[in-house]
C-alpha cells in the first residue's frame, strides 16, 4: 500500500475530511489560513529570530529603550542579546526558550499590554544570572577577593549580579517615554538605499563646503 494510499485512510478513518459539499469551504479556508501564515512569517521577520543579530529584538518588540542603551553599553563589544538572555548549556533548551519567549512577547505586543518599564521575568532572571556567572567565572570564583570582600561567598551566591551592578549593560533609565528612539534604522525593514542624513540637509552641507 503508497504512502498516499495510507495517509488518506488515516484521514478518513479520524473524520478529517469534511463532507463533499463542504470540500471547496474548507480547501479555501485551509488556503487562507496558510497564506496568512506565510505573509505573517514574513511581515514580521521571522527568520531573523534564528539569528544572534540585536536588531531582531527590536523588530517588532518594544525593546527600543534595552536597544539603545545596549548600543551605548560596554557589553556591544562582547555580547548581544542571545549571549544574556537564553540559555547556552545546550542548542535544544537555547531555542526553545527562545520559541517560548518569542511567543509570550509576540502575544504581548499584539495585545498592547506591554508595561512602561519593561522587566524580565523568573525564567529570564535565572537565564540571565547564569550567563553572567558563564562569562564573569573567573571575576566570580577569584581566590584573592575573598581576603578583601566582606561575606564574597554568601553575596556572590546569594544575589544577582545586577542588585549590585546596576547600570550593566542597560542603565537605569529603561522606560518606554524616558529613552527616546534610535537614528539608526532597522535592516530588516530599511531599504538598502535608506540613509540617515536626509537629502536637503546632505545638499546643504554640501553647498556650505564648497569654495567660494
Amino acid at each position: 500500500m503508497s504512502f498516499g494510499h495510507r495517509f488518506k485512510r488515516f484521514l478518513f478513518r479520524y473524520s478529517l475530511v469534511p463532507p463533499h459539499k463542504w470540500r471547496p469551504a474548507a480547501t479555501v479556508l485551509l488556503a487562507a489560513i496558510f497564506g496568512l501564515g506565510i505573509y505573517l512569517l514574513k511581515l514580521s521577520n521571522a527568520a531573523s529570530y534564528l539569528s544572534d543579530d540585536p536588531q531582531a529584538c527590536v523588530n517588532c518588540h518594544i525593546m527600543t529603550p534595552q536597544y539603545i542603551t545596549w548600543n551605548h553599553s560596554s557589553h556591544r563589544e562582547v555580547a548581544h542579546c542571545n549571549d544574556c538572555h537564553v540559555p547556552h548549556d545546550n542548542i535544544a533548551n537555547k531555542y526553545f526558550f527562545k520559541a517560548k519567549d518569542g511567543l509570550y512577547h509576540a502575544s504581548v505586543f499584539t495585545m498592547r499590554a506591554e508595561p512602561e518599564v519593561i522587566k524580565a521575568l523568573g525564567p529570564s532572571i535565572r537565564v540571565i544570572q547564569n550567563n553572567c556567572i558563564r562569562c564573569h567565572e573567573d571575576q566570580v570564583t577569584d581566590a584573592k577577593m575573598v581576603g578583601f570582600v566582606e561575606s564574597h561567598k554568601e553575596k556572590r551566591t546569594d544575589r544577582t549580579c545586577w542588585e549590585c551592578h546596576r547600570d550593566v549593560p542597560h542603565g537605569r533609565v529603561k522606560s518606554l517615554s524616558a529613552t527616546g528612539h534610535q537614528i539608526e534604522p532597522i535592516r530588516a525593514h530599511a531599504p538598502a538605499d535608506l540613509e540617515i542624513i536626509p537629502k536637503w540637509l546632505k545638499e546643504s552641507m554640501q553647498e556650505k563646503n564648497e569654495p567660494k
